[in-house]
């Protein structure tokens, strides 16, 4: 019944919004990495690694997320995270990646040099742009740490503005509002950067009207909480900003209970600028077109929906496609 739709979604040259580098960082990648660089693991096995893979909110995901982090150190690494990222974009027919990274986290708590960390995205990111996949960085900022910190990292970032196409905020998201950076996002505005925020995921809506009307972001990772008022479905659709939506992520962190209760079909419906990515797929069952394929078989979504969603991501991707 869906067969059509999956494979029109596969076939379709797409851009993904929202999927965070490390993220994509797959258990073999992670023991390579600590053998690499000599540090500690505590886990065994790749299979008792894959078995912590279970979540019931995002602070779960967080912890487990942490220790393939940790295994990070070089520039290398990071240069081969980025390449097996590529591949399977390339695989999937992704064109265009706007990818998330820690630069914050990875320099101030892993200790990995910040020259390190983009130095390897950089040089894969203009090996793939030959190979016919367009990667472009986003550093993220930790909404749980402070704003003078953000600050000081996003100027540590200076030799590196012309490699990076905007800002984002994420991090567990309750308890941390939106208007405790608007002087991050303020300077990152100046600086001619593009600016994305998390906002609406486990937080409620009223974190989305402050990513909007605080930090005047340019689109809101995730979104779901947005459906619970009226009104601010009337100002994405107005304003036509796009969400950058995970189901897969959403039903692993428990956002949604089941994928046919996701929000993603009454967003589309509304006139929102909906669009489909996979955030960390490593952590959360599958890359973009396993998204699509989930998601689709969930809301029954049609031929037309799918290119209405891969069109969507299209354009409100920060370079033209």
């Amino acid at each position: 019944m869906h067969e059509d739709a999956i494979e029109l979604a596969k076939s379709l040259p797409k851009a993904e919004l929202h999927m965070h580098l490390e993220g994509a960082l797959q258990p073999e990648l992670i023991f390579k990495f600590v053998g690499r660089n000599g540090r500690d693991l505590p886990y065994r096995s790749i299979e008792e690694l894959r078995a912590k893979y279970e979540f019931t909110n995002l602070q779960d995901f967080i912890n487990v997320y942490l220790v393939g982090f940790n295994s990070l150190a070089s520039a290398e690494d990071y240069e081969d995270l980025a390449n097996d990222y590529c591949e399977h974009a390339q695989a999937e027919n992704i064109t265009h990646a706007e990818v998330f990274i820690e630069a914050q986290a990875g320099s101030s708590m892993t200790g990995t040099p910040l020259e390190a960390i983009l130095g390897g995205c950089i040089r894969a990111a203009e090996e793939w742009k030959k190979r016919g996949v367009e990667l472009l960085l986003i550093p993220t900022f930790l909404r749980h740490l402070s704003e003078n910190e953000a600050l000081k990292s996003l100027d540590e970032l200076e030799p590196y503005y012309d490699n990076i196409v905007g800002i984002g905020l994420a991090s567990a998201e309750v308890g941390f509002p939106p208007e405790n950076f608007r002087r991050l996002f303020d300077l990152a505005r100046e600086l001619g950067l593009h600016t994305v925020a998390h906002a609406g995921e486990e937080g409620p809506p009223e974190y989305v009207w402050g990513a909007l009307d605080d930090l005047g972001v340019e689109r809101i990772d995730h979104g779901n909480r947005a459906i619970e008022d009226p009104v601010l479905v009337s100002r994405l659709a107005r304003d036509q900003i796009p969400l950058t939506m995970c189901p897969l992520s959403n039903l692993r962190l428990c956002v949604v209970d089941d994928l046919r209760n996701h929000p993603l079909k009454k967003f589309l419906d509304a006139g929102i600028k909906a669009t489909v990515n996979s955030d960390d797929p490593a952590y959360f069952g599958g890359y973009l077109n396993t998204n699509f394929e989930e998601i689709i078989k969930a809301l029954n979504l049609s031929t037309g929906d799918v290119r209405e969603l891969v069109q969507n991501a299209h354009d409100a991707s920060f370079e033209a496609i």
